[in-house]
């Protein structure tokens, strides 16, 4: 009985790894249709044919991490809520030998 169970389990896992993989190749070859489509309507229409990118500000990401503290940083929290705590040293508890 172990071994049957064992051997659905894999098939089940090899159909889901399968429809996964359709599902991946699907998509892209979606993707490559719909650039290859957009390609093709700018060969017609004369214009340059351009990749999908993402455009990226750079110097915007540098200067949110190197602003100065007072071009809008966040103020500093108040220390004064802080509250001591006692460190204990938790020993280790075994159970009694009989």
């Amino acid at each position: 009985m172990n071994t049957i169970l064992g051997f659905l389990v894999r098939v089940v896992l090899l159909l889901a790894g399968l429809v996964f993989m359709a599902s991946l190749l699907a998509v892209g070859l979606l993707v490559l249709a719909l650039w290859l489509l957009r390609a093709l309507w700018a060969k017609l229409t004369g214009q340059p044919i351009s990749p999908w990118t993402f455009q990226v500000n750079r110097p915007a990401t540098w200067q949110r991490f190197y602003r100065s503290p007072a071009s809008g940083a966040p103020t500093r929290r108040d220390d004064g809520n802080v509250i001591d705590a006692e460190v204990k040293e938790i020993k280790e508890s075994r159970p009694p030998e009989s």
